[in-house]
């Protein structure tokens, strides 16, 4: 007997010890946002008028941000600004630019659309005026512009209603006309006079459909592919429809699509992992529509990231808010 209790004591220990190691533990990871900084005409030297944010880009380590009718260039770790373009200058032509709505940089040029039916084009670095697309005339190349974004060698130019233009890259040079034709032609469904926001990432075109309630896809290989006859029937996206839902910005980041979408009054930032986005499978890891409660969000027209900034445009608060994107990770333990 005595030999059994001290076995039995043994026994008992490794089976408790058996026991510790096999329970499971199962990490859950939070994302939230915290405000960091902002961004409004107190932070532009010499400025009198209000804030009007629309369309926001980052390259380079520089936030670009249209504010009515000229472009604010900051520095996006600093915050500081740098440099406010009023006018596109090229040569002896001198043009004011006057209600813009977005921009997009890529390649060494800064894309500024225009709704006086206008896409100016600068260089990256000088700053100086390369060329323009459009004479100001709406009957004449655009019906307005709402939305831009280059990329891979295209340009997408959304216009009033259902319509995007498509120009390739190298038809925009020092030398080229402003009547410049579309390569293709893209419909985006439904749309009227409201700033669109589009991104390109995966091989597609991807665009906050506002008034389709939904995200639109368009393949790039099927528009070069079907380029010739988009031009008389307008290629339709693919896309997944929303009841309550209007995608209002969208931007790629690198491990994220960066979102807006309104749901009645309420306005939400959204995260969604990019590589399930691309494939239109909807689930947030951040969906939040102030920060910890408090300092509710108006309409992001625009969106982007830089490491852990996110970067929006808001503009019914007349803000850029800089907020900060937090990850907290844990552990919970399965009895």
């Amino acid at each position: 007997m005595k030999h059994i209790l001290p076995l039995i004591l043994v026994l008992c220990f490794f089976t408790n010890c058996s026991k510790d190691d096999n329970v499971a533990t199962k990490d859950y990871t939070y994302f939230y946002p915290t405000d960091e900084a902002s961004i409004t005409n107190v932070n532009i030297p010499g400025s009198t008028e209000a804030f009007d944010p629309k369309g926001i880009a980052i390259s380079n380590e520089k936030l670009y941000v249209i504010n009515g009718n000229v472009l604010e260039i900051f520095n996006a770790l600093t915050l500081e600004h740098i440099k406010t373009i009023k006018e596109y200058t090229k040569g002896t032509t001198i043009i004011p630019l006057t209600s813009l709505t977005s921009v997009s940089v890529d390649n060494g040029r800064i894309y500024i659309g225009s709704t006086e039916s206008r896409l100016f084009i600068f260089d990256e670095i000088t700053n100086a005026g390369i060329s323009t697309v459009g004479n100001g005339q709406w009957w004449q190349t655009f019906v307005h512009v709402f939305g831009v974004v280059a990329k891979d060698g295209l340009v997408f130019v959304k216009e009033k209603e259902n319509s995007i233009k498509v120009l390739d890259a190298t038809q925009i040079t020092e030398t080229s006309t402003w009547d410049l034709k579309p390569i293709a032609k893209l419909n985006t469904l439904k749309g009227y006079t409201e700033v669109y926001s589009l991104d390109v990432y995966g091989g597609n075109l991807v665009v906050a459909g506002r008034d389709a309630k939904s995200y639109l896809y368009y393949n790039i290989a099927n528009i070069k592919k079907n380029a010739t006859s988009s031009l008389t029937t307008p290629i339709e996206p693919e896309l997944v429809q929303f009841v309550d839902i209007k995608p209002i910005a969208v931007s790629f980041s690198k491990d994220w699509a960066v979102t807006s979408e309104n749901v009645g009054s309420a306005s939400y930032l959204k995260l969604y992992p990019k590589e399930e986005f691309i494939k239109m499978n909807y689930k947030a890891v951040l969906s939040a529509s102030d920060i910890l409660g408090q300092n509710a969000f108006g309409t992001i027209v625009g969106t982007a990231q830089l490491d852990d900034r996110i970067f929006i445009s808001d503009n019914t608060n007349k803000k850029i808010r800089v907020i900060k994107l937090n990850k907290s990770t844990i552990s919970e333990q399965n009895n």
